[in-house]
């Protein structure tokens, strides 16, 4: 590994100006980044719907960077901080993997530079500030029922998901249900990622709801002399992180808010510093292009300057042949069938991004397994589609220099003057927002709304929530609803469970079939281990 400090010479920042932890990390000072983006050129990498094979969204972002890189291109990766809940759960480390990582991949994955610990910090501090108000009666016309802030947790424990606090007498909290969330679930971790500066976080922060008094009416942090705490221990969170790739190249890595309960974007102010120290930033977002990239363009874009030039969408051989209904256990055998199958998914998506003023290039990521011929069929059946262009893409392999023709395709396709559009108006209604979104991006014919969520949206719309965008909640297993309906699901009705408000971080957020905001470990949960001078062993790859 280089000297972060060498990085640091690439982006043309003085050692002054930067805040260092370690010989590896460090942060850039608020004082290094002006508030409007630089004249780099914003690429959202994107993906088709994820399966258990893997897709490598992560791994093809940071081997395109350094592709970009060896075409003489300065080219910066903007990525989320990984979760210690996937980490020890299903998905394990969010660094990439073979010779396109970002590094020392061990500290990114767990603890990093202490972002993530700080979050929940804040979160949970303003949960037992609000439990202590109401016990000493401090909120006039509001009792312990009232209250839906949650606390959180980095990891998965499916133990959290309904508790009951304030048990043992009078001297503790008011006696209620509560439930705890995943840190990554936030909406602290949601603010975090989409504030410009430190007034920006502050409004933000004022803005959040922590509850209802007993005439249902919201009560606000701004209602209470909170929000100077919360800073205090958010300050340098807000900081964009600066790690290296495993080729030398700059790499963001800055707050991780989950792709489908959260907006699942990197944050703004990283992609903001890596437009002004670069040519071009690949920033990618969350699971398929029907969540991270659908929210990018809806939340992150329109609450902020950052406007995207071009996209790329990593799709593989084995996911199309998953979704053409392939086990896991035959996706190495040839099955034309199954990709004429499932090839429906990727064009799906390639549509979606296309309806954004978009055309996106396709990274075919290839795996050592793939038959020549399946490859071959692919890209001639994507031939005919609104991609710019199909690619084949080695990241793990051969980091760089197996993105050269993907990162010369990028630079075409990023030529064109982009004029973003959207799928729907802030304007709209809440329900309008979401019967917009499913019939066009989630391939629905109509949305079915529980009475609850119904009751709820008449409810936010009376607070004067109803011109915020949406951040659906949904799998990111399908493009429906339902992780079962694999494909290009048709003639289904989008399913409303439930919907709750993130009024700070400036969104509504439905809850689409049954999403956890506290997932839970699987069967056997990642297992790792140290050797004597405390290196973990193995790799943490994705």
């Amino acid at each position: 590994m280089n000297h972060i400090s060498k990085i640091l010479k690439k982006l043309g920042l003085d050692n002054q100006e930067i805040i260092y932890i370690g010989k590896y990390k460090a942060k850039i000072p608020f004082e290094s980044i002006k508030e409007k983006p630089g004249n780099g050129k914003l690429i959202v990498v994107t993906g088709m719907t994820p399966t258990k094979a893997g897709e490598g969204k992560t791994t093809t972002a940071i081997g395109l960077t350094q592709g970009l890189n060896k075409l003489g291109k300065s080219a910066v990766a903007s990525l989320r901080e990984p979760s210690l809940g996937p980490v020890f759960g299903i998905k394990g480390g969010g660094t990439g993997g073979g010779k396109s990582k970002v590094i020392p991949e061990d500290e990114i994955n767990i603890h990093f530079t202490g972002d993530a610990h700080a979050i929940g910090s804040a979160h949970n501090l303003l949960a037992a500030l609000v439990d202590n108000a109401i016990q000493r009666n401090q909120i006039s016309n509001m009792d312990s029922s009232g209250i839906t802030w949650n606390r959180v947790t980095d990891v998965l424990d499916r133990g959290l998901r309904n508790i009951v606090i304030g048990m043992g007498g009078g001297n503790n909290a008011p006696l209620r249900e509560t439930s705890f969330d995943i840190v990554a679930a936030s909406e602290i971790m949601a603010i975090m990622a989409l504030s410009r500066n430190l007034d920006d976080l502050r409004s933000r922060l004022l803005n959040i709801v922590i509850g209802y008094d007993n005439s249902q009416k919201p009560i606000y942090v701004k209602d209470f002399d909170f929000v100077g705490s919360l800073l205090s221990i958010l300050r340098y969170a807000l900081m964009p992180n600066i790690v290296q790739t495993t080729e030398g190249n700059p790499a963001i890595i800055h707050t991780g808010p989950f792709g489908n309960i959260a907006h699942g974007c990197s944050s703004v102010i990283g992609d903001t510093f890596a437009t002004q120290v670069s040519d071009y930033v690949l920033s990618e977002a969350g699971f398929g292009a029907d969540l991270g990239f659908e929210k990018f363009m809806h939340i992150k874009s329109r609450t902020s300057d950052l406007k995207p030039q071009g996209a790329v969408i990593v799709g593989t051989i084995r996911a199309i042949k998953s979704h053409g209904g392939i086990k896991f256990a035959d996706l190495t055998n040839p099955n034309s069938e199954a990709i004429n199958k499932g090839i429906d998914n990727l064009f799906h998506h390639i549509n979606n991004i296309s309806k954004f003023g978009l055309k996106p290039v396709v990274a075919l990521n290839i795996f050592p397994d793939d038959k020549a011929e399946e490859i071959k069929l692919v890209k001639s059946l994507l031939s005919d589609t609104k991609a710019f262009a199909v690619v084949e893409s080695d990241s793990y392999s051969k980091g760089g220099d197996g993105n050269i023709e993907l990162g010369e395709a990028v630079i075409e396709s990023s030529k064109s003057k982009i004029t973003s559009k959207y799928i729907y108006e802030l304007e709209d209604t809440i329900k309008q927002k979401v019967h917009k979104l499913a019939t066009n991006i989630y391939n629905a014919n109509d949305v079915k709304w529980s009475p609850v969520a119904s009751k709820k949206v008449k409810t936010f719309e009376s607070n004067g929530w109803g011109n915020m965008p949406i951040c659906m909640a949904k799998t990111p297993l399908s493009i429906s609803h339902n992780p079962r309906l694999k494909s290009l699901p048709k003639d289904y009705t989008f399913e409303i469970t439930d919907i709750r408000a993130s009024v700070g971080a400036g969104f509504i957020y439905p809850i689409a079939g049954s999403i956890m905001t506290m997932p839970g470990l699987p069967t056997n949960p990642r297992s790792l281990d140290i050797d004597s001078k405390g290196n973990i062993k193995g790799e943490l790859t994705a």
